[in-house]
């Protein structure tokens, strides 16, 4: 698709120029997120090298680093002097206010094994806060776009996180980690206790879609265990900016820096939480 969205981030802005400048801004999200997603589309179920990293199926391919070059290239030809945090290649360490998170393929299992589920992920952070989130599956042709303060959109158009009032009404999605935690209420341990219940939980095998699922009011809730920086920068963006609550496990304010992740409609949030952390449901 060829994706047009034009705005002014007036978070960001206050001169004319300013505004010049956040627009650009969101302009290379939009490209560098468009043309590595078409890449990635443009090489599903073909041949192509793939790698083990830490763990078991821990998966990158030469798509991943394609991808990631694409949108390197991106950034840095209208950004150069902006830090950098992307999953294969790691951090670019610049003096600068503003760092691109970058996953170049989140789901890089569902692709290598020719699933569609999914996506480009990239987010920009401003000052510690991230400010925009560009989240693209190319397969179903959907493009979640999220700034701070402007609200989270699919396709250019405005969406919300679900209504829904009780968890065990819920529908609900999570993932496991490559490495299994071996930790008290882990992954496999609040799973359980969730579908005992009879609480649908699905698992897409991509935090960026799950959580972009979340804002658009697909899922009512997400949590995982163990999530880095590029998996959640932008779709942790796109639900708030949708109405919804993320925080850590222990409900304190959500860094990506961290790795527990809960995202819900906010209706829910509590008592998810109190699951997660050992109670009955």
């Amino acid at each position: 698709m060829c994706y047009k969205y034009i705005t002014l981030a007036s978070t960001l802005c206050i001169t004319p120029h300013q505004a010049y400048i956040c627009n650009m801004f969101l302009q290379t999200l939009l490209q560098a997120t468009e043309k590595a997603a078409l890449h990635m589309k443009l090489h599903f179920e073909k041949p192509f090298a793939v790698h083990n990293k830490e763990g078991v199926n821990n998966l990158v391919t030469e798509v991943d680093t394609a991808c990631e070059a694409i949108i390197l290239n991106t950034i840095q030809s209208a950004f150069p002097q902006h830090a950098i945090l992307t999953e294969e290649a790691g951090s670019l360490v610049q003096d600068s206010a503003y760092k691109w998170i970058i996953d170049p393929i989140d789901g890089t299992v569902n692709f290598a094994h020719g699933i569609p589920i999914c996506c480009v992920s990239i987010g920009l952070e401003h000052n510690g806060s991230m400010v925009l989130g560009a989240v693209y599956n190319p397969f179903l042709n959907e493009f979640f776009v999220a700034e701070k303060g402007k609200g989270a959109t699919l396709n250019q158009k405005p969406i919300q996180v679900s209504q829904k009032q009780l968890l065990l009404e819920s529908c609900l999605v999570t993932g496991f980690p490559y490495t299994y935690l071996d930790m008290p209420n882990g992954p496999l341990q609040v799973f359980e206790k969730l579908i005992k219940k009879g609480i649908p939980v699905r698992r897409l095998g991509s935090a960026a879609i799950d959580l972009c699922y979340v804002a658009a009011g697909r899922f009512d809730g997400f949590y995982e265990h163990k999530l880095q920086a590029w998996d959640s920068a932008a779709g942790f963006l796109m639900v708030t900016e949708a109405g919804g609550t993320v925080t850590d496990f222990e409900g304190k304010p959500y860094s990506v820096y961290q790795p527990h992740l809960l995202a819900t409609n906010g209706i829910i949030h509590t008592h998810l939480q109190a699951v997660i952390n050992g109670a009955e449901v």
